[in-house]
Formats: structure tokens, C-alpha cells, sequence
């Protein structure tokens, strides 16, 4: 019977539910399948894009670790694609290959001032508070006065992490690094910006509902943001979610206010013009134009210019994906250009159209970097099984690899000096965090380094 040796780049919702998908399949085939992370843990955002005050990832957490827990996948972690193995190396053990990297960097703002010291990108704020082990253990919060630049729910992560009093914490598994640096940051007011009207956010309702429980945060909100037109009465009247989040917040408008000592302001119909510096080319405010609707749900500019006294500022207008060594990738868009998962040589065409250009034979993506940093863990399950069929349908056009042999793989890392981590080595990990926290009465407390947590996986002394 015929076998597919596939290698999956990223150890994120992305690629463990492409695999489980594919396992699951009636297909005709034998399948061997090893997942790939550049990291010595796998779950990929759920465990560095998220802020650590969420439960309920927990239970997809609970749902990724079932299926690698199964024993019908391999995990190598601490292996960079395009360093430790590269495509050459995927083509000689394997028969096709998906890439689920997803998008972990920042989209950029196209403002004057975004260069300032004191912008920083959320995606790089994000990370950090989640420790993750590629990025710094410091970070320098010493704004009163901050703004967010967004009306998604990184957004509202952002907010919520920079309001809330860092003891509330403590039950979480923030790392103390972070902990450390957040229970000793002077923030008083966040503001958050966004360039249309409350009935046309991104936020879900349960991230909105969750930033008017802080403690000791007051929920700042301006009348001038709620003189409705028809558009949005409709999309009240008529959407389910937009309505929740109206009805959430007229609930903070109706609030008393003016006992907490943070307050977070909720500014909407705000265009950010311009990022304004100090003579030491720190921020200092921030300059937006105030919008209104244009009736047919967009905004206008109304020509009337704001500014607000700042000390940072924070751009959280989404992810974008990084391009990948041998692989074709669209600038514009930030993925990998491809039709329904399988990748082509160029990208689309000035219509728009991906018809008529070439497939590359073995590579398919899934997951953000596929289709961007749209859409929720349920999205990312379907479009996983549009590339499975995919991967299925294409057998013809598979590699022929040269040592398809699963130990090929293993002697190839050990032979380079590539120290991987493996299912047992995250077992490890997962229980020496959680141990670290019993004490405390924490969840976990993250072990950040990225050499430790390579020892600790490994069971290395030291």
C-alpha cells in the first residue's frame, strides 16, 4: 500500500488539526507524520499569543494535547525551518510537506511617528507577557498615559493587560518576570482608538465583557460615540453579536465612574493621523481626526483634528505572516499564495485570480498563513480540511523522497548537533511548570528561557 511520509512546519491549532484531520480520513494510504515547531513547545498562539488571564483556552489546549498525546505523530521541536532542516531536507525524507507557521509579527500602521520610541507592536507586547522565550525578559513600562490603536480583541488583550493591577495575576500562569514589571508600572489611563462607531468593532463579546470586570478600573466611554445612524441601528437590531456588545456597552455608560485609580477610555469614530514626538524623539501624543459615518457603514472624515497627551502607544491592527526560506509569498497580503491550500509558484494575478498558475508539487499551507490572521480556532479546523483534501487528491504529483525511513529524520538532527525536543520532553515541561506553580496556587508558572526549557524537556542535569 502506498505511504505519505508528511512533514508539518508548526506545532500550533493550525498544524496539529491538519494532522488529525489527515489521520482521521478515508484516503486509501499509509500515513507517517512528524510535526515541526522552532519552539521546544508546541500549541504555537495558544500558548504565546494569548493573554494568560483566558481559562477557557484551556480547553483547547485540553483538545490539542488529545490528539498528540495519541501516539500517531511525532513532535521535533527547538528545529527552525530554513536553518536546522530545509526544503531539500523535507524533500528527501518526505512525500509532501504543509506549513503552518501562522502570522506572528505585527501589520503595519501607515502613520507618521509609528518610528517613536515608545511604539511598540502588540503581536511583540503579546509575546513577551506570554514569555516567550524568543523575545526579551524586560519591557519598559513607564507611560501614565497610554494609547492602543485597534477595535479587535488583541486590542482589548492589551488594554486589559496594561489596566490590570498585576495581583489579580498572580492566580494565572504570567511568568514572574512579567508579573514583576507590570505590578510596578505607573499607567493610570488607557485610551483605545478606533476609526469607526461601536456598531462596527471586532471585538466578541465575551473579550468585551471580560475588560468591564477588572478591579479598580473604570470604564470610560463619550456620548459623542453613541448618536447612532440607521447603519449601525440596523446592525443592532438585526445581529445578534453586535446587539450583546451594545447592550455591554450602554451598561458601562449607565456606571458611576471617578473612584478607580485606572481608568480605560473606549474612543471610537478616531482616524490616528500622526504620532507626535518630544525634541527627544520619544512619543508625546497622539493626533486623530474625529470620523463619522459615511451611511452606507463606512466612515468619513469630518476634518476636525484631535490630539491627546501620550507617554506610549501600542498598534494592535493585526498579524501579519513572515515569509519562508524556497517558498513563494505574497508581500501584499503577508501568505503564502496558494488554491484552497495548495501552493503555487507566483502569486495572483492583478484581477485578483490565482487560476492559471502553477502548483508546487508536495507544499500545501493551512492556517493563517494561508488565508491571514482571520477567523477563529473553528475556521482554522476547516480550512485545515480544505488542504487535507488537497494533500489526498494530489497524490500523483507527491515527492519521491530519497530516505523516507522515520529514523532518516532523527539520525539527520543528530548528526547536524540539532538538540530537539519530542511529546515526552513537552510532558516533562508541562509538569515541571505546573509543579513550579502548586506552591503559589498558580496554574503553572512558564519557564521562559529557551535553553532551559530545552534541559528541563530533555531531562538534561543542570
Amino acid at each position: 500500500m502506498t505511504k505519505l511520509r508528511l512533514a508539518i512546519i508548526g506545532a500550533g491549532p493550525a498544524g496539529i488539526y491538519a494532522a488529525d484531520i489527515l489521520l482521521k480520513a478515508e484516503r486509501g494510504f499509509d500515513v507517517s507524520i512528524d510535526l515541526f515547531d522552532q519552539l521546544p513547545a508546541p500549541y504555537g498562539l495558544v500558548r504565546y499569543g494569548v493573554a494568560p488571564d483566558h481559562p477557557r483556552i484551556k480547553g483547547i489546549i485540553n483538545s490539542l494535547r488529545a490528539i498528540i498525546d495519541r501516539g500517531d505523530i511525532r513532535l521535533f521541536g527547538n528545529v527552525r525551518y530554513g536553518e536546522d532542516i530545509t526544503l531539500d531536507d523535507l524533500k528527501r525524507h518526505y512525500n509532501a510537506v504543509i506549513f503552518a507557521t501562522g502570522a506572528v509579527h505585527d501589520a503595519p500602521l501607515e502613520v507618521p511617528g509609528v518610528e517613536l520610541d515608545g511604539s511598540f507592536g502588540a503581536a511583540d507586547f503579546v509575546s513577551w507577557f506570554d514569555g516567550h522565550p524568543d523575545v526579551p525578559r524586560t519591557w519598559p513600562l513607564t507611560a501614565q498615559s497610554v494609547a492602543v490603536i485597534g477595535n479587535g480583541n488583541v486590542a482589548l488583550d492589551v488594554s486589559r493587560m496594561l489596566t490590570k493591577h498585576a495581583d489579580d495575576l498572580l492566580p494565572t500562569e504570567i511568568p514572574a518576570n512579567v508579573y514583576e514589571i507590570l505590578k510596578n508600572s505607573p499607567v493610570t489611563d488607557v485610551h483605545v482608538f478606533g476609526r469607526r462607531g461601536p456598531a462596527q468593532v471586532k471585538f466578541t463579546p465575551l473579550e468585551l465583557r471580560e475588560l468591564g470586570e477588572l478591579n479598580d478600573v473604570d470604564m470610560m466611554l463619550y456620548d459623542e460615540d453613541f448618536d447612532y445612524d440607521e447603519a449601525s441601528k440596523a446592525a443592532i437590531a438585526s445581529n445578534k453579536q453586535v446587539m450583546v456588545i451594545d447592550r455591554v456597552l450602554q451598561g458601562w455608560r449607565a456606571r458611576e465612574v471617578g473612584s478607580a485609580s485606572r481608568r480605560l477610555h473606549l474612543h471610537f469614530y478616531a482616524k490616528p493621523l500622526e504620532i507626535v514626538g518630544d525634541e527627544n524623539g520619544h512619543v508625546a501624543a497622539i493626533r486623530y481626526e474625529r470620523t463619522a459615518p459615511d451611511g452606507e457603514g463606512g466612515v468619513r472624515g469630518t476634518g476636525e483634528v484631535r490630539e491627546l497627551a501620550i507617554q506610549a502607544l501600542y498598534r494592535a491592527v493585526g498579524y501579519f505572516g513572515s515569509p519562508l526560506p524556497g517558498i513563494p509569498f505574497d508581500k501584499k497580503r503577508g501568505v503564502i499564495p496558494n488554491r484552497e491550500g495548495q501552493v503555487l509558484h507566483k502569486g495572483e494575478t492583478s484581477s485578483g485570480s490565482s487560476q492559471g498558475r502553477e502548483v508546487m508539487p508536495g507544499v500545501f499551507a493551512t492556517g493563517w498563513i494561508k488565508r491571514g490572521p482571520v477567523g477563529l480556532i473553528g475556521h482554522t479546523k476547516s480550512d485545515a480540511m480544505e488542504t487535507i483534501t488537497r494533500v489526498i487528491n494530489s497524490q500523483g504529483s507527491w515527492w519521491n523522497p530519497a530516505a523516507p525511513a522515520e529514523s532518516a529524520v532523527i539520525e539527520m538532527l543528530n548528526e547536524r548537533g540539532i538538540v530537539y525536543t519530542d511529546i515526552d520532553g513537552w510532558h516533562n515541561l508541562d509538569q515541571y511548570e505546573i509543579a513550579l506553580g502548586e506552591p503559589e496556587g498558580r496554574a503553572r508558572v512558564k519557564v521562559v528561557p529557551r535553553d532551559e526549557m530545552v534541559r528541563v524537556s530533555r531531562g538534561d542535569e543542570g
